[in-house]
């Protein structure tokens, strides 16, 4: 089998026809050139629309991640109130109730800024140019 590497043979080969060999086959135009030239990416076409999931994907992990500690921490207080592993417990389940707390209400803060933040960058123009200011 020709392609296997114990049948390789070496130094049978000049440089460039191992050159070529190796190089990918060359298209006439680059796809940088191609997505730069066509016409849809110039006109006013209407851009596909995000999806949900990718517009409040942060909100939602944080929200998850969050709710899930806060889900440990109900049950580790829990346990401490039933009278299991008290010394564990007892650092444990405010621990995990609090952070879990504090994520989830980040999370859910975190939705309508995401929202409104989305407004403003529809209403900015396309070509919205501010000069930079520098205070010296």
């Amino acid at each position: 089998m020709p392609g296997s590497p114990e049948n390789i043979p070496l130094g049978e080969c000049t440089l460039s026809q191992s050159r070529d060999q190796l190089s990918l086959p060359s298209r006439t135009e680059s796809t940088v050139f191609s997505l730069a030239h066509s016409e849809s990416a110039w006109t006013k076409e209407n851009p596909p629309r995000e999806d949900k999931w990718e517009i409040f994907w942060f909100p939602i992990h944080l929200m998850s991640t969050g709710g899930s500690f806060l889900a440990c921490g109900i049950i580790i207080s829990g346990l401490y109130f039933a009278g299991h592993c008290r010394k564990v417990t007892n650092i444990l389940g405010p621990a995990l109730l609090s952070i879990g707390m504090m994520v989830f209400v980040v999370g859910v803060v975190l939705i309508p800024i995401t929202k409104e933040n989305r407004k403003l960058n529809m209403k900015k123009p396309l070509n919205y140019y501010r000069p930079p200011m520098f205070n010296l």
